[in-house]
């Protein structure tokens, strides 16, 4: 069994999270010993395909017509979709009925969540298609708490042992909550926050780039930072935030619970049933809620939850994954 993993276009999307999400099911496949080949000119009996480029499609369609068995990976829904890049909002009744079109070439389905199963189940075109839920994972022998890490990340941005440093990590793109994280910053002159992720400014609307142009003293824009700098920043932080108002999974809380990070997230579905207001994170529904929450967070009101979280990480280790993903290209 041969698998050939094919994501069109994978340095434009490398620094994304779906560009992680291709790494990890690399990893995945490895850990199980799966056959894999990233070149389309190889032979392969399952085409597991991760990207929804005009490209993508065509080449979908010419390898089912081969007979080729062909595994979909829905990283992206019409939901996630809407609030990100401008003219989104415009062009989302459109982006989904072309998901549609692509999703449809899979002999089956496979998205990270429950949240994004239950999504694409309700797309007329897909309610009869076989969908599996598999997370996207996380490499836990790498995504651990890493003191040394730490101590460099706030020697590099300049924080001393006593700041209290709040992170963030995303593109520049308004779903990801890049307004209410600055308009916090704004409200807490005390705390310091720093966002690390970088998309074209000129792709992202006004009220993005507006915010992304605020200068603040307790305020950084870190931009694209190796994976090593996240786990640096993860172990070195205070405190996770991911005031994201839409995904399909959001990789970044899982490597916050790896590196036993103690977060606030926004309280939207994607998250419910996994992760728990005040057992393993704690939610807030908007900026001010927010802010309520890392005020007493940092006044020592409500306890961390860190160690707690590390258990949604051990769910989503990459061992786990790659059985999953065996398990599926085996039922084809």
């Amino acid at each position: 069994m041969k698998v050939l993993l094919y994501s069109e276009g994978l340095k434009t999307i490398g620094k994304s999270g779906l560009g992680k999400a291709i790494k990890h099911q690399m990893k995945a496949l490895e850990k199980e010993k799966i056959s894999y080949t990233l070149n389309p000119k190889d032979d392969y009996d399952i085409l597991h395909i991760n990207t929804y480029f005009p490209k993508s499609y065509f080449f979908a369609r010419k390898a089912k017509k081969q007979g080729k068995k062909i595994v979909y990976h829905a990283h992206s829904t019409e939901e996630d979709y809407k609030n990100g890049f401008i003219f989104a909002k415009q062009t989302s009744k459109l982006f989904k009925k072309w998901l549609i079109k692509c999703y449809s070439l899979g002999d089956v389905i496979v998205t990270p969540t429950p949240y994004s199963k239950k999504l694409l189940q309700g797309y007329k075109g897909l309610e009869n298609k076989k969908i599996y839920d598999v997370s996207n994972g996380i490499e836990l022998e790498f995504f651990k708490k890493d003191e040394k890490l730490g101590k460099k990340f706030r020697k590099t941005y300049g924080y001393s042992k006593d700041d209290k440093v709040i992170i963030g990590i995303g593109l520049y793109i308004e779903r990801k909550g890049i307004i209410d994280f600055v308009e916090l910053a704004k409200r807490m002159p005390e705390y310091k926050f720093i966002w690390f992720g970088y998309s074209p400014l000129i792709a992202s609307g006004k009220k993005v780039r507006k915010a992304v142009n605020t200068k603040l003293d307790n305020l950084t824009f870190a931009g694209y930072v190796e994976q090593d700098v996240i786990k640096g920043a993860m172990s070195g932080c205070d405190l996770y935030l991911f005031p994201t108002l839409e995904e399909t999974e959001g990789i970044p809380i899982i490597e916050a619970c790896a590196c036993k990070t103690d977060a606030i997230i926004r309280d939207i579905p994607i998250f419910d049933g996994w992760l728990i207001d005040g057992k393993n994170v704690y939610k807030a529904k908007n900026v001010d809620e927010f802010e309520e929450k890392i005020k007493l967070f940092f006044d020592g009101k409500i306890p961390s939850v860190a160690e707690k979280s590390y258990e949604v990480a051990k769910q989503r280790d990459l061992n786990k994954i790659g059985k999953k993903l065996k398990e599926i290209y085996e039922s084809l």
